[in-house]
């Protein structure tokens, strides 16, 4: 059941007149969260108006006429698209300005979730539609101490993959074993489930050129084989399985042999202090009451890595948010895909992963950080130096 009282106050503080919640299809998870639906038919559009002030109003097809009967408010019902326009103008009332699931020139993709074509249909209303974002981070991205704690819980569970993943591919090569990323990414997903986390998807594990990839997918056929002097890096994501748990996701590197190339080495240290910079600025900011915005912090670690002459091999943000999906709906840390001017709000967490992709190898470091009133902290260790993984 969505805080309407809290969601009211919000949309009075941000001078907003409503707030319209409208879905087909399932398509904007975001809107089933912040209503705390579940198991509800979306074959017809269905909207739903929380007003700054006053009693929610419901919108919903005959035929689904119960969608929305768990939540508050008075409902309408349409068939035909005259009874749509209808009832439409009534849902909407006087307001003139309404937050919808929409981003201008969709510069937040992940809150930009209305169709154009529902946006022209909100404004013929006589209404502007302006973007939930801030919204969003309020009511969806801030944890609760419950998700806080799934957050470390699952963080013990990936360390311990992780490591463990290092340890047993320098197994392997030690042996002899011939084995491929997929191989070695494919025992990480067998711990997952034996330890009671489970992810969107399976880790990244790349070795060599395919490093230099930051999303590569490992796959069956096509997989390079790991040996002996490859450079290995592991990225890995998942979440408890504890209702409304939110995500862990880091990025490690580690080197199959004695001594790490100094190259790898150097690549790293700068990585590791663009890492240190944006944390650090965050920490500082956040300590000192400053407002923290999304684009900063990616600027703080983007200038480490100009500086030492690797710009153009810094090609994705610094940081997304995390929530229930690994990539959520607060501010990323971003000034290079979008300028996110997003403030970083307390009771959110984030990635710094500063990454170098090289066409030979790449280095990334990821951190998950989380904000509460007057404090940050990195939840998890912060790897130092590349871990040499053979003797």
């Amino acid at each position: 059941m969505p805080n309407i009282e809290a969601i009211q106050s919000a949309l009075r503080r941000q001078k907003i007149d409503g707030w319209l919640f409208y879905d087909i299809l399932h398509r904007d998870p975001i809107a089933y969260r912040a209503l705390g639906l579940d198991h509800v038919l979306a074959k017809r559009r269905w909207f739903y108006m929380i007003p700054a002030k006053g009693a929610p109003r419901k919108l919903v097809h005959r035929i689904e006429a119960a969608t929305l009967d768990t939540l508050p408010g008075d409902k309408m019902v349409y068939a035909a698209a005259e009874e749509l326009d209808k009832n439409l103008k009534k849902l909407v009332g006087r307001a003139k300005k309404v937050a919808m699931q929409y981003s201008p020139k969709n510069s937040i993709p992940y809150v930009s979730l209305v169709d154009a074509g529902t946006i022209e249909l909100i404004r013929a209303q006589g209404c502007k539609v302006v973007t939930s974002a801030d919204l969003v981070q309020e009511f969806e991205a801030a944890w609760s101490p419950e998700q806080l704690e799934s957050h470390r819980a699952a963080g013990r569970v990936i360390d311990a993959v992780t490591q463990g993943a290092f340890s047993e591919a320098a197994r392997r090569v030690a042996a002899g074993e011939s084995f491929t990323e997929f191989d070695l990414q494919q025992w990480m997903v067998v711990q997952f489930r034996a330890n009671g986390v489970v992810s969107d998807s399976a880790p990244i594990v790349a070795v060599g050129p395919h490093s230099g990839d930051p999303h590569y997918e490992p796959r069956e056929q096509g997989s390079s084989p790991v040996r002996r002097g490859d450079l290995l890096l592991l990225d890995v994501w998942a979440k408890t399985l504890a209702p409304n748990s939110v995500y862990y996701d880091i990025t490690w590197v580690g080197y199959l042999g004695p001594k790490v190339p100094e190259k790898c080495a150097r690549v790293f240290s700068i990585v590791r202090d663009a890492r240190d910079a944006a944390v650090d600025f965050v920490k500082s900011a956040v300590s000192a009451g400053r407002v923290v915005q999304g684009w900063q912090v990616d600027h703080a670690a983007r200038e480490v890595i100009r500086k030492a002459g690797y710009a153009k091999y810094f090609v994705h943000r610094t940081g997304h948010n995390i929530g229930q999906e690994v990539h959520g709906a607060g501010a990323n840390m971003d000034s290079l895909e979008t300028r996110d001017t997003r403030r970083v709000i307390p009771h959110t967490c984030f990635s710094v992963e500063p990454g170098i992709y090289l066409p030979e190898f790449g280095i990334r470091s990821e951190v998950n950080v989380y904000v509460s009133n007057g404090k940050a902290e990195v939840t998890g260790a912060e790897q130092t130096e590349i871990l040499k993984l053979l003797n």
